[in-house]
């Protein structure tokens, strides 16, 4: 992946209808959902969905696939590890003590991962240090 690609992902992201769609992918994987199906979950207007889906395929994080008269959507695994990877290339100077807890959070993501860096953010608004 080169930085072109990682400003396109994340772009793709960078929306909360596409974010959530590409969860919801993610959570259906490797089956893949109807793209009506997708729609129907997060509650968005099929035609809406259409256009989320098209852009999250552009930036290759998502697949469809025609089965008969249904086209399934698919998300991209190996695409967003090959963004996480990106990111982390030079990770701490290649120092393993302090990468290791960072590279093993993201193989084993704990539940409470979400409420810590919400919390964090709350802090550092706040001008706590963390």
């Amino acid at each position: 992946m080169d930085t072109n690609d990682a400003v396109e992902a994340l772009g793709a992201l960078a929306q909360r209808t596409r974010l959530d769609t590409f969860r919801v992918l993610i959570r259906h994987e490797p089956d893949g959902l109807p793209a009506g199906e997708v729609a129907r979950l997060l509650g968005v207007p099929h035609n809406t969905m259409s256009t989320h889906l098209a852009v999250l395929a552009r930036a290759g994080l998502v697949r469809a696939e025609r089965q008969g008269r249904s086209i399934i959507y698919r998300a991209e695994p190996d695409r967003i590890g090959g963004l996480a990877a990106f990111l982390m290339t030079d990770c701490c100077q290649g120092n393993p003590q302090v990468c290791g807890p960072l590279i093993e959070g993201l193989a084993n993501p704990s539940p409470s991962a979400p409420k810590r860096a919400q919390r964090a953010k709350s802090n550092s608004r706040r001008g706590v240090a963390l």
